[in-house]
């Protein structure tokens, strides 16, 4: 026996004050967070042409940026180096001088209080384009450890807040947590990339961060996008060695992850917006197709409702604003 007309769901959709009172999820400038792109040399914002309004900043433009961010109220940026030079076993990821480092420190003196993250992986850095060492074409899980371990080290020494160990090594986040509790940085919380998928909406990020593969692909130690138990697997795994927080990447096709995740371990979870689901909104918005504001805003928020604490994002910036309106 049908309810109607005694229950009238849309009793409450009349009006924009009645939907705020009942809406279920929020979305707000403390979920956000915002990567960026950092470069050797002054005075330089180069536009990264498959993501409009993302920039390779120079540190001192970087700078600049950093308090934009701080002015509009978003707690934190994620940084992703380029190197002036690569090679095999990826140097300047942990050059006490490399990129990031440099960036951290240019950072943490001009806006302290901006939550500095740091992507922790090696795929910029080398000359191959892979997130490990490589032998005889074959990307090596253990001696890649030794590598993470000095670049998250190099950034802790540099002031970072977060490390972010994106490389999909196994063991990776037990052995970084154990190397920063023995130098005296326990302090120091991991996000964890913990269900990275080998996924085709990374391809504007291999523009901004040079970082493309010079062979084969990233199927051998990113996750199948088929798998869903996996990823819980894999989380099951970096809690244990000592995640702080979890991550989901990318967001928009890995609803069902995040909700899993969340709903399985009530932690922090955080996803991340990934450039080629920026840049399909941006061109197709460019293109008169959608409502840039509003596409963005639920695609925000369906993050939020699956059960993301937190979203890196590139739309960071313009969310802010378009939430104050």
């Amino acid at each position: 026996m049908s309810v109607f007309p005694i229950y009238r769901p849309r009793r409450l959709r009349a009006n924009e004050n009645l939907r705020r009172l009942v809406r279920e999820t929020h979305l707000s400038v403390d979920d956000l967070i915002y990567p960026m792109f950092v470069v050797h040399g002054e005075n330089t914002a180069i536009e990264i042409s498959s993501m409009p309004g993302c920039y390779q900043y120079s540190i001192d433009k970087l700078v600049i940026a950093a308090q934009e961010l701080a002015s509009l109220g978003i707690p934190a940026t994620i940084l992703f180096g380029i190197p002036a030079t690569k090679d095999s076993h990826g140097s300047e990821a942990y050059s006490e001088d490399g990129i990031i480092q440099q960036a951290v420190r240019a950072i943490k003196d001009t806006v302290p209080d901006l939550l500095v993250i740091t992507d922790v992986c090696l795929c910029e850095y080398t000359d191959h384009g892979h997130c490990g060492i490589i032998e005889d074409g074959e990307v090596l899980n253990d001696p890649t450890l030794d590598f993470l371990v000095k670049e998250s080290l190099s950034h802790a020494h540099a002031g970072v807040d977060v490390i972010a160990p994106s490389d999909m090594m196994d063991g990776r986040v037990g052995t970084i947590r154990d190397a920063l509790d023995d130098e005296g940085y326990e302090h120091i919380p991991i996000m964890a990339y913990s269900a990275k998928y080998a996924s085709a909406f990374y391809g504007p990020f291999r523009e901004a961060a040079e970082s493309a593969p010079q062979f084969g692909d990233r199927r051998s130690y990113q996750m199948d996008p088929a798998n869903a138990e996996e990823a819980l697997r894999e989380v099951t795994l970096d809690v244990e060695e000592g995640a702080d927080i979890v991550m989901v990447k990318p967001a928009l096709s890995y609803l069902d992850v995040i909700y899993q995740v969340k709903t399985e371990f009530q932690m922090p979870v955080a996803a991340y917006n990934v450039s080629g689901e920026y840049a399909m909104v941006k061109a197709a918005a460019q293109n008169g197709w959608i409502d840039e504001k509003r596409v963005a805003l639920e695609l925000l928020t369906s993050v939020k409702r699956a059960g993301a604490d937190m979203i890196l994002t590139y739309f960071a910036k313009s969310a802010v604003k378009w939430l104050d309106q």
